[in-house]
């Protein structure tokens, strides 16, 4: 389907989200033809620019992120934004919006389609949902809302979010936007798992010992102190991007692709997701805190952060499920600030078979998602000399070529949702879920804080998180295969 039709409204439009990637994403959409003659876009905000000023934002967020570009059908692109004033939390300034989107509605032959994406900080989510409710905002056309993550903070906050935003919109419009789901290898594990049958075939609990995802981060909060306060990396990376990981690592075969089978897919697997007790959570997760270096801050040292807080910088554990074809595998995750390097893994452990040559390597899957996007099998074979075993590493990759091509994961998501495709977004029934297993895991930590004597490990910066996470399998031999 090309040059959709539709009035896009963009709360938050003069920040950082919408300058590095919303603007350059539609941009490359509009290349493509997705939308082209019939759409427009109103970027909002409290900052008091005019419709010319965001114009010229737009072309300068495209010079940024583009080497070559053809300048015509960027200046004609930019004509179609327009900027509006906005206080979210003033019905009136609502009227003004809702008369603009008419009026670009008719001058752009929109038919009635309005797209709703909140680039803004969450804690406004509610109000703008609320307020396109009451101020019947919604087109006669299709109308969809993407949110940006956090969705909610907690099960009741996420509940009550959700409730505000059905009194608009129905499941089906709802696109909660998680952009791991649009990157190159998170989209490659689905066809990786259903179309080879020597993976197929091993995709089970009798073969996988375990699996592991790695989300690391080299850098610590800087300033996002504050923010970071009110999340840490149990909210902040495990209830979104590690659960989507995990819920394609470990669902069962969808009858087709279509996102209904998919979502039934992930829900089935989901309904089964232990939810850790108390006692899981004292054997097999950790939490911690980076600590200070020659030079840099430890992260009670930061701006706008508590010196006495209890907020993780750092977490690992471990996530079960009761169906599905890893039924009872441990799956173990970890994700932090300053590890040593960037690095977003998985690792795919499978069992020791016996053999005549007895004791041998357990053959290991890597999808490396970033920095580098390949996938690296490690076999057994023979030495050169003699008859020992080695272990033989097979390696796919992009090359220079196809990776300068990779679309940015926002510009994947967006045309998905232009297509109304919800394959790579969070359903409400799949939300719930992660947040059961987070305030679980959250509600235990708060009980120990209750104590006066948490355990949270304060760990050396730019090396591989908190030790103590090395103890979290449930095998004795169990170790971490990154490190």
């Amino acid at each position: 389907m090309k040059n959709i039709p539709a009035v896009m409204i963009i709360f938050g439009g003069s920040g950082d989200l919408a300058h590095r990637k919303l603007y350059p994403a539609l941009f490359n959409l509009y290349e493509q033809g997705i939308i082209h003659d019939h759409f427009a876009v109103i970027g909002t905000a409290r900052r008091p620019w005019s419709h010319e000023y965001l114009q010229s934002q737009v072309r300068e967020a495209v010079h940024e992120t583009h080497d070559e570009v053809n300048e015509a059908d960027l200046e004609e692109f930019s004509h179609h934004f327009y900027y509006q004033s906005h206080d979210v939390t003033n019905v009136e300034h609502y009227f003004t919006l809702k008369e603009l989107a008419a009026d670009l509605d008719q001058k752009y032959g929109a038919k009635g389609n309005r797209l709703f994406y909140m680039a803004m900080a969450p804690r406004f989510f509610g109000t703008i949902a609320t307020h396109i409710n009451d101020q019947h905002l919604t087109g006669d056309g299709f109308n969809r809302i993407v949110v940006e993550k956090p969705f909610g903070r907690s099960l009741a906050t996420a509940t009550e979010l959700n409730q505000q935003i059905t009194a608009s919109f129905s499941e089906d419009q709802i696109f909660r936007i998680d952009h791991y789901l649009g990157k190159e290898m998170v989209q490659n594990i689905m066809p990786l798992r259903f179309t080879n049958p020597l993976l197929a075939a091993v995709w089970n609990k009798a073969h996988i010992q375990n699996i592991q995802v790695t989300l690391a981060e080299r850098l610590g909060v800087e300033a996002r102190g504050g923010y970071y306060e009110t999340s840490g990396a149990l909210r902040d990376m495990v209830q979104n991007h590690i659960f989507q990981i995990v819920t394609l690592l470990a669902m069962p075969t969808p009858s087709d692709i279509t996102a209904k089978a998919i979502h039934q897919a992930k829900q089935e697997l989901l309904d089964s997701l232990h939810i850790p007790t108390a006692e899981d959570v004292a054997k097999h997760f950790v939490r911690g805190q980076y600590a200070a270096s020659d030079d840099t801050f430890a992260y009670k040292e930061e701006p706008n952060v508590d010196p006495n807080s209890t907020t993780e910088t750092y977490a690992a554990g471990e996530m079960k499920f009761g169906a599905g074809p890893l039924q009872g595998v441990p799956i173990y995750f970890r994700t932090g600030k300053q590890f040593k390097e960037k690095m977003s893994r998985i690792d795919v452990v499978f069992k020791h078979e016996p053999n005549p040559y007895g004791q041998t390597h357990a053959n290991k899957l890597t999808i490396e998602i970033d920095p580098e996007s390949q996938i690296r099998l490690l076999l057994n074979g023979k030495t050169i000399e003699g008859d020992a075993i080695r272990q033989e590493k097979f390696c796919f990759g992009l090359t220079e070529a196809e990776a300068a091509v990779v679309p940015d994961g926002y510009e994947r998501l967006l045309r998905d949702v232009f297509l109304n495709n919800s394959i790579n977004f969070t359903h409400w029934g799949e939300l719930k879920r992660y947040w059961e297993f987070i305030d679980a895991v959250e509600e235990a930590w708060q009980a120990e804080n209750e104590t006066g004597h948490p355990v949270i490990e304060q760990y050396a910066p730019y090396r591989m998180g908190a030790k103590s996470a090395d103890k979290i399998f449930e095998s004795p031999a169990g170790h971490w295969i990154y490190g």
